[in-house]
């Protein structure tokens, strides 16, 4: 099958094309043509090599965590799925790899296509999705009449988590330029903040839950808009000790965790809110809930642009510019 290929870490690393043997399929797993992939910050990270500490890949590596595709093959044990599903997941961690025609997935990772929405626009939504399912709903138990911070409202990640919070009767504020202002609000945002512009710690205060997605610098002012009691969730890090635990860190990496979240959770426990950090984990239970939420109109998928498979270069390198509203799609048939 054709895939690209990450030879080595770096910041001015192109992929490459190459041919390589298709993926093994376990017992559990379900192969997927893929029709369909999306890029995130995260695949960016990687490629950098920022992510090492956490997910300690081997190069030469597929990179790709979004797939919407056709079962073609099903192992023994799987029971949800048969060939020729339209299916949708986020592969799990060590086994990504969606830069590519084909890719084995385990079957609790994957869930049915939302019905209303094309395969590109179903390959924008599963890290994305899951990543503000498991802030809000997982995490923060974001509750009707409560007060929601989403920074970046235009991007992946945000486009998503605006709608979601909005449909559990939330609050919502967001960042944006002034240009994008009208899209963000299109998704819900009740405060619209021009980031070029304004202060948004000047701005906003007593907020019930704060989804960080940007720099320490904005983290560290996202922590002094929050109430007593509230919630920041983070998505870009400092990774902390319970994240560690939770992955089953070994010691030495527990340490270094406890040592880079020190500031950030110290100045939380002077303020009396909470820090946690998430890295979010495939599902495709919480797939299916969102599922529903799309089917229903609830929410919709928000891409910028779609390119073909053999412009994925081109398609991350326009990821890296930071100009994207919404996700960026790769058409691979």
């Amino acid at each position: 099958m054709k895939a690209f290929i990450l030879d080595r870490y770096g910041k001015q690393e192109r992929l490459r094309a190459a041919d390589v043997p298709e993926p093994e399929v376990r017992d559990d797993d379900v192969l997927i043509q893929v029709h369909a992939t999306a890029l995130n910050q995260l695949d960016s990270k990687l490629r950098n090599g920022e992510f090492k500490l956490i997910l300690p890949y081997r190069t030469p590596l597929i990179l790709g965590h979004d797939v919407a595709g056709v079962v073609v093959r099903v192992g023994p044990r799987v029971r949800q799925f048969k060939v020729g599903d339209e299916v949708y997941a986020r592969a799990d961690d060590f086994r990504i790899g969606t830069f590519a025609e084909l890719i084995a997935v385990k079957e609790d990772s994957v869930a049915l296509k939302p019905r209303n929405i094309s395969m590109e626009e179903a390959a924008s939504i599963p890290l994305v999705g899951l990543t503000a399912w498991q802030a809000l709903v997982e995490m923060a138990h974001l509750q009707p009449g409560q007060k929601v911070f989403i920074q970046a409202g235009s991007g992946g990640v945000g486009t998503f988590a605006i709608q979601l919070a909005k449909h559990l009767g939330a609050t919502v504020a967001t960042t944006a330029s002034a240009t994008n202002a009208a899209l963000v609000k299109g998704l819900g945002a009740d405060v619209v903040i021009d980031y070029k512009n304004d202060a948004f710690e000047e701005r906003l205060s007593g907020y019930d839950v704060v989804l960080n997605s940007q720099d320490g610098k904005t983290l560290a002012k996202s922590l002094g808009v929050l109430q007593p009691g509230g919630h920041l969730i983070s998505i870009s890090g400092p990774p902390d000790p319970q994240f560690a635990q939770d992955i089953k860190a070994p010691w030495l990496m527990k340490q270094v965790v406890r040592a880079i979240s020190f500031g950030t959770r110290r100045q939380a426990r002077r303020l009396q809110v909470g820090y946690a950090f998430l890295f979010m984990k495939a599902s495709g239970s919480q797939l299916r809930q969102i599922t529903q939420l799309i089917e229903s109109g609830a929410i919709r998928p928000v891409i910028d642009r779609v390119f073909p498979f053999d412009a994925t270069n081109e398609a991350m390198a326009y990821v890296d510019s930071g100009r994207a509203k919404g996700k960026v799609v790769i058409k691979v048939r």
